[in-house]
């Protein structure tokens, strides 16, 4: 029946005119021939062994679903291993693809955007505004922690007060923040 090192040239005719006619018997003793050599060809390119099986499965598929026309196949080798080449070409395209638009979304993000940078500079001026509106010790507790990046217990040491304190001061800051901010986005947006 199947040689294991190559399957006899009349046989191989004779499973695909029967393959073309529906025949399962034939497809499986074709598949059990020529899926492992296809699979270790599409494994040996893309080096990916879950792809490579999935890619070999999907092969012979299209050799299920195109029987009728495989009767007319001259070399059901060389037909194979064209549509495993034609798998690659459409793997590295798919995954170049893939590359340029992960390349592009984190080079978007590095560009300069000259209104973006114009929101960022009022936005720090309207929250320094709003910090300097605020009582002396609330400005001192919110400027040590939000741009010198002292913790509350920091902050407590060095002014010798109790954290909390400084936690109800920072609380504060940020709902006077709150406050307008929510006031400029409903001006503007």
């Amino acid at each position: 029946m199947v040689n294991s090192f190559c399957m006899d040239k009349k046989l191989e005719i004779e499973y695909l005119v029967n393959l073309s006619k529906g025949d399962h018997r034939s497809y499986e003793l074709l598949f059990l021939e020529y899926h492992p050599k296809i699979y270790h060809f599409l494994y040996g390119f893309i080096k990916n062994e879950e792809e490579a099986y999935d890619m070999a499965q999907e092969i012979f598929y299209k050799v299920w679903v195109n029987r009728k026309s495989i009767g007319e196949i001259k070399s059901f080798k060389a037909y194979l291993f064209t549509m495993a080449r034609h798998m690659i070409y459409n793997y590295y395209e798919h995954n170049l693809v893939k590359e340029k638009y992960t390349l592009s979304q984190l080079t978007r993000s590095e560009i300069y955007e000259p209104e973006e940078d114009l929101f960022a500079k009022d936005l720090s001026f309207l929250i320094d505004l709003v910090v300097s509106q605020m009582p002396e010790q609330r400005q001192r507790i919110f400027t040590m922690s939000r741009k010198e990046g002292l913790s509350g217990d920091e902050i407590a040491s060095q002014l010798s007060i109790h954290k909390r304190t400084v936690e109800n001061h920072i609380s504060k800051a940020l709902t006077d923040l709150r406050k307008a901010l929510h006031y400029v986005t409903f001006l503007f947006f």
